[in-house]
Formats: C-alpha cells, structure tokens, sequence
C-alpha cells in the first residue's frame, strides 16, 4: 500500500495577495518558479505509481518545473468554485459579509462544501486502486486540498478548514495498522540558500 502526497502549486500574483483563485488561470511567479523547482529537489528519488494534476497552468507547471510526469489531468482537481467571489479576498468579502466563511457559507454562483467533497470523494474513489499498487502524487490547490484530506480521514468537507495549506507545500497521506491517517501536512521545501521565505497562511 502506497502513499497519498499532496502538492500545493507554487505562488501566483493573486495567491501570494490572498486573493481567492479558481477558475482564473495564472502563471507562477518567478517566486513560485523557484519554489517548484525547490519541490523537485525535495522530491527527488520518490518513485510514484501516477501523477494527478489540477487542469489549471499553475498546477501543471508546477508539477513540470518538479520533474513529475503528469499521468491524468482531472477537473476534480480543480480549485473550488469561489463563483462571484473569485479575485476577492476574504476580509473584502467580510466587509459586506461579516463572519463569512468559506467552510460553512461556501460561494454564491460557485460551489458549496457538500459539492467540493462530492467530487474530492470521487476522486478518492479512482485514486484508491492506484494507490494500493504505489505512491500516487497529486498536484493542486489550498482549498480543495484542504478539503480532500480532511475527506481521506473521514471528516466532513467543512474540517478542511482546521487544515492550512500553504503554497509549494507536501503533504502526505497514509495507513498506520490499516487506518487512515495524516503522515505529513504543510511541509514547506528547503529555501534555496540566501533566499527569504515569507510563510504567511494564504486564504
């Protein structure tokens, strides 16, 4: 039995200004091209059974700035549907909506947190095969990440949000004695030397 490792997309312009990112497709930065190719190195010498990537540019570029092969690109990959709030941040939606949350209020004209875990419990359901026969990495973002550990462990979408996740970050998902547990969250690769790091939780 294999492994589950989960990889946050390196940093765009609207992720590193907190603005939430769905289905607007941005590049990385020169900043998140350098954290991805920081991920290659971290991950050098894993071997994995597949690779799973969001359809989103970040995502697969920053999965071939890591040296992963992308087996399956899988729109359930794809960064919950913030609807009208994409771009916003969530203190600007607060302002007109105070103690909104994304885990319990979710996004109007986008998705619900029932609708995120329904389909992160699909993509669940194809990734279980594979990963019994290896370690299987998927490529993706905060949000949908947060949400498809907390659905690996048998907890509603909602506890996602006890989760952060920052960006070009490893998390690992396993067993112990037959269990699922989390192995590893929110691992941030080693900085190049003489770069600063700014780990501030984004969303």
């Amino acid at each position: 039995m294999g492994d589950l490792v989960l990889i946050r997309h390196g940093e765009t312009t609207w992720s590193a200004s907190h603005r939430h990112t769905s289905y607007t497709d941005l590049e990385l930065t020169p900043d998140g091209e350098r954290q991805a190719r920081a991920l290659g190195a971290f991950l050098a010498g894993r071997h994995f059974a597949a690779v799973l990537s969001s359809p989103r540019v970040r995502a697969q570029r920053t999965a071939h700035l890591a040296g992963l092969t992308v087996t399956t690109t899988d729109d359930d990959l794809a960064e919950w549907n913030y609807g009208e709030y994409e771009g916003r941040t969530t203190v600007d939606i607060r302002e007109d909506h105070p103690g909104w949350t994304i885990w319990s209020d979710g996004c109007p004209g986008g998705e619900s947190p029932s609708e995120v875990g329904e389909r992160l419990d699909r993509l669940l359901a194809r990734v279980h095969p594979l990963v019994e026969t290896g370690t299987v990495a998927v490529v993706g973002h905060a949000h949908n990440l947060r949400v498809l550990g907390a659905r690996w462990l048998g907890l509603p979408p909602s506890a996602g949000g006890l989760f952060r996740l920052e960006t070009a970050t490893v998390s690992v998902l396993g067993h112990e004695h037959g269990r699922r547990v989390i192995l590893r969250w929110n691992q941030p690769v080693p900085p190049e030397p003489g770069t600063a790091t700014d780990r501030t939780g984004r969303h």
